[in-house]
């Protein structure tokens, strides 16, 4: 048995070399986070900060959390979906990398929250949330951390969401700054990460043939525009649900049909929801579907398929595959759940490809950087990434793959700043 002296809990931690050989790989593709992890290493910006880390627990965010420690933070990490962790890098981080980690691939309610408090008992200044739940239960339950804290940020959209909600009531205790609407984060992460990754999985869990196929897409904000194009690029017929008019118009113009889920869920072979929302497909919409349609979701939650109506429209229930459960509904036909209604990317695959993680996991370390500098002088607000951040980021990853650009001469930039230049 391997020892072990970081704290943490973890499914085997014989499994670290497997990890430690992961997170070499996905760092080759990750060299803005090293370059950033390179300064921090140097300049050492988190000197004395406690943070908690709520996140997908793969070899992208272990890649980030040995940049934050490097930067001298005290990093304590926790998984944010029960389903997406790597025990083998959750293992490494521990035996190899001296950060503790709690987190095991399927871990109950129970466990998840247990978890979570775990990388709370230390007092974090700094917390680093995906999809809220870090925050959620400091406001509910933990608000004795309060007067720690110095501010905190949030990875995706979901998150995002749920802190404006907690902002709008005058509820939020802390700010946070939401890295998920940085434009190299949703055009990058968003667009292309989750359109490779969802289709991934999918095809991991299923062996589906998309050519031929109509898929449903609903939702058609950055996930949704990625997963549309990445499936139509397949050779799949794409129907796009929406209830935002802007958006709906957008998939209409990018060539989309646009419909009700009244309308699209008859002719689905395959579902994918990125709503963000509830019950995208609900009791309703599964009433109709076709025998063998496969209902997936990518939304942070695993409550954008109305799974409770499904089960109770079974007459029997099985796994067909691995992250195929098969239910024999009482009329006869058949629908197939991807991955339990959870993050089927994470569930099925290994998550985005880690090229976009470099920019979504360098405006999380930049943007710690900027709260340990700011955060006191912050109000509870919910704030946008620095501009300055964001072009930085765009900047360091253009660099990295070589690219050049141009700049503006003196005369240019007069132009574009002055008003008094006209006809």
């Amino acid at each position: 048995m391997t020892s072990q002296v970081t704290p943490g809990d973890v499914k085997d931690l014989s499994l670290a070399p497997q990890g430690v050989l992961r997170i070499e790989w996905a760092a080759q593709e990750m060299p803005v986070v090293r370059g950033i992890m390179e300064r921090f290493e140097k300049e050492k910006p988190l000197k004395g900060l406690r943070l908690a880390a709520c996140l997908h627990v793969t070899s992208e965010t272990a890649n980030l959390a040995i940049a934050l420690k490097a930067g001298g933070a005290e990093v304590h990490l926790c998984a944010s979906n029960p389903l997406s962790t790597q025990d083998d890098v959750a293992a490494a981080l521990i035996t190899n990398y001296g950060i503790p980690t709690y987190a095991i691939r399927g871990e109950n309610t129970e466990s998840f929250y247990r978890h979570l408090n775990a990388i709370l008992d230390p007092k974090p200044h700094i917390t680093m949330d995906d999809g809220a739940d870090l925050v959620a239960t400091i406001h509910r339950d933990r608000t004795d951390l309060i007067d720690t804290l110095v501010g905190g940020t949030e990875e995706t959209t979901t998150g995002v969401i749920r802190l404006r909600s907690l902002a709008a009531d005058k509820k939020l205790r802390y700010p946070i700054v939401a890295v998920n609407e940085a434009d190299t984060k949703h055009f990058f992460d968003n667009r292309y990460g989750t359109g490779q990754s969802t289709i991934d999985g999918i095809i991991r869990a299923t062996n589906v043939l998309w050519a031929g196929k109509t898929a449903v897409v609903c939702g058609y904000g950055w996930c949704g525009r990625g997963v549309a194009s990445r499936a139509r690029g397949l050779g799949a017929h794409v129907v796009v649900t929406e209830v935002d008019p802007i958006r709906a118009l957008e998939a209409v113009m990018d060539g989309f049909q646009v419909m009700p889920i009244s309308q699209a869920a008859p002719l689905g072979d395959i579902f994918v929801t990125l709503t963000g929302g509830l019950h995208a497909l609900d009791a309703d919409a599964l009433k109709v579907m076709k025998s063998g349609a496969l209902v997936s979701n990518s939304g942070h939650f695993d409550v954008e398929i109305d799974i409770p109506a499904l089960e109770s429209m079974a007459a029997s229930r099985r796994t067909v595959r691995p992250f195929v459960e098969e239910f024999h509904l009482k009329d006869g036909r058949k629908i197939y759940l991807l991955g339990e209604g959870r993050l089927i990317n994470l569930v099925a695959a290994e998550g985005h490809p880690s090229s976009v993680m470099d920019m979504s996991f360098a405006n999380q370390a930049l943007c710690s950087e900027y709260i340990a500098k700011n955060g006191k002088d912050l109000t509870p607000e919910v704030y946008a990434v620095p501009k300055d951040i964001d072009k930085e980021v765009g900047r360091l990853k253009l660099e990295a793959m070589g690219v050049k650009i141009d700049t503006l001469s003196a005369e240019q930039d007069k132009y574009l700043n002055s008003w008094e230049i006209g006809t």
